[in-house]
């Protein structure tokens, strides 16, 4: 192998090196964040639940504590915790300075805060905490769930800061849900469609690009036998001559 070439490889692989590190370091960062899952529900979506995961980041020290605050401008409402083996979950109800009506009546309470202990989270784990709701609200956009997570050795570490819309991502952000509006206009013009079609035009459209991809396969092997035999006569043709000039 040409000492040029060597040293074209050796750059390559020191390239693709870095590019896995930075990769994965992007990984670690993102991992290390509590985070929300999914990212985003529409408007007023009922019987819902939403996952928070919560990595340990310290090498040290574990998780011992999670406290979750959930908005109460925009409050969620019919919440639940899942139980979580090993964790023991104490849910803190706040006075809505709004009421939200609905068509059970008015709420006048909803969930501002869980908090989970009991458990741990070690290094390089992470443990997921459900919880569920019966309707979010439909009059915001997004939901920041701030959170604090406390580790074994006293530290706790605030992930709380939102970023505003186009800014790059803060250094502890919160979780947060985008909420979006619900677009029924494009599956009722959808279905509308698929129901006015009669079965017969789509049978008819099946057999026809059924024919057509037959038509072409024929037309395909026809020109490879003409090319075949063109190849053959010439081949012999070939042979002769050169028996001729043989004798």
């Amino acid at each position: 192998m040409s000492t040029t070439r060597t040293t074209a490889l050796r750059r390559a692989g020191v390239v693709a090196a870095l590019a896995a590190a930075g990769i994965l370091g992007t990984a670690g960062a993102a991992f290390a964040h509590v985070t929300v899952h999914p990212e985003s529900y529409a408007k007023g979506a009922t019987d819902g639940q939403l996952t928070f995961r919560v990595p340990d980041e310290e090498d040290t020290a574990a998780t011992t504590k999670v406290q979750i605050f959930l908005p109460t401008d925009h409050p969620l409402l019919g919440v639940l915790v899942s139980p979580r083996d090993g964790w023991t979950a104490k849910v803190t109800t706040t006075r809505l300075k709004t009421p939200v009506k609905t068509d059970d009546g008015t709420i006048t309470e909803a969930v501002s805060e869980i908090t989970w202990t009991g458990g741990t989270i070690t290094a390089g784990q992470y443990e997921d905490f459900d919880v569920a709701f019966g309707q979010l609200p439909d009059d915001t956009d997004r939901l920041a769930f701030k959170a604090l997570q406390t580790y074994s050795d006293g530290k706790t570490v605030r992930w709380i800061e939102e970023a505003a819309p186009g800014d790059e991502e803060p250094e502890n952000p919160a979780p947060v849900v985008e909420l979006t509006a619900k677009d029924t206009a494009d599956k009722e013009d959808t279905d509308t469609t698929a129901s006015a079609t009669p079965k017969s035009a789509t049978a008819s459209a099946s057999a026809s690009d059924s024919d057509a991809t037959a038509r072409s396969l024929a037309a395909a092997g026809l020109a490879t036998g003409v090319l075949g035999l063109a190849a053959a006569a010439f081949a012999l043709t070939r042979t002769r001559a050169d028996r001729s000039r043989g004798e």
